[in-house]
């Protein structure tokens, strides 16, 4: 029998769709695929697949092959990013998906296996994954059946001169490996402008409602929401204190509902006397420090809610991002397994 968390995720299916819709638009007449990695950026890449797919999305991406596994049964075109390692060969040549070659050692790997088609990653200035232009002018990679070269740019948020000089040197590739289609920006790469779509965009944070430029704030919706289960309800006389360290003591005598949510379910400790609860438009302060399966709420102006009862917490990546401290990327990818995803379509 399976027992109902008190914890959950309700997941806006249709605000991730229209967040797709949005940033395909913005990538003008490239294709628009779909960053998937991390089980989806922690909503649970085949829910996440799944819906994408069915909105005309058909390019995926992940980052190892157990991921591509997970999602095996959708029979979609999936691109694994960090290449193929020995250990990998015998799932790779199930044709799952495709490799993203990285590595003259995996570029031969992949020759020496027999071969056939591939996606590569070049390094233009991010000194990450990637062969280098240089390798590719001097025929590393001919021969390839190349479906997509691919690269990354490093500072697609930030108004910087290195992404033109990235996409320079990326541009200076066409032509060049006989791939069919060219790629470089992520979701705050596509706000660059059509010179850096290229012929494939691979949004991810945005589309699950994060937004780390301006262009991109106000057309990006909200897809995750998470949503606490009150364990307790108590009141807290004044000049008692709550939680580890003692770190807020009551002014007054006050309503308090403590909460199963923890910095173990990714609800950081950054959190800690900054994050909050949401009921009925109603703002419930965290009071005191975020513990490990814990928060403690000020529930002073709700006395309706009871043990049992749900709440919503403020979650808008953007302001829970300046809230904590913590990146939006790690807000999401850090929920953890503890929470059910309750999808809304």
């Amino acid at each position: 029998m399976m027992v109902p968390a008190p914890l959950r995720l309700r997941l806006d299916g249709a605000a991730l769709i229209e967040n797709w819709r949005t940033l395909a638009r913005m990538s003008g007449s490239a294709a628009c695929g779909a960053a998937v990695k991390a089980d989806g950026y922690g909503l649970g890449a085949h829910g996440v697949a799944q819906r994408l797919a069915a909105a005309g999305c058909r390019d995926f991406f992940v980052a190892t092959w157990a991921e591509a596994e997970a999602l095996a049964d959708l029979k979609l075109p999936v691109s694994v990013l960090h290449g193929v390692r020995a250990e990998d060969m015998e799932v790779v040549r199930s044709g799952m998906a495709r490799p993203v070659l990285n590595t003259p050692l995996q570029i031969q790997r992949w020759r020496d296996s027999g071969g056939g088609p591939c996606d590569v990653m070049v390094d233009t200035g991010m000194n990450r994954l990637g062969v280098s232009p240089a390798q590719v002018e001097q025929g590393l990679l001919d021969g390839l059946t190349i479906e997509t070269l691919i690269s990354h740019l490093a500072c697609a948020e930030d108004d910087t001169s290195m992404n033109a000089a990235q996409r320079k040197r990326f541009a200076a590739l066409t032509g060049r490996t006989g791939a069919r289609r060219m790629s470089l920006c992520n979701s705050a790469g596509i706000a660059l402008g059509t010179e850096y779509h290229f012929d494939l965009t691979r949004p991810g944070l945005s589309l699950y409602g994060g937004s780390l430029v301006p262009v991109l704030a106000g057309s990006i919706r909200q897809v995750v929401f998470p949503q606490t289960q009150i364990l307790q309800r108590r009141r807290v006389p004044a000049g008692e204190t709550v939680g580890y360290n003692a770190t807020w003591t009551a002014p007054a005598d006050t309503e308090v509902a403590v909460c199963n949510l923890g910095y173990a379910d990714g609800y950081f400790r950054g959190f800690s006397g900054t994050g909050a609860g949401l009921h009925d438009g109603r703002s419930l302060p965290v009071l005191g420090r975020v513990s490990m399966d814990l928060i403690a709420l000020n529930v002073e102006v709700a006395p309706d809610l009871a043990e049992g009862d749900w709440i919503d917490i403020a979650f808008t990546l953007p302001q829970a991002a300046q809230t904590s401290g913590m990146s939006q990327y790690e807000l999401l990818t850090g929920l953890g397994s503890r929470f059910s995803r309750v999808w809304t379509d």
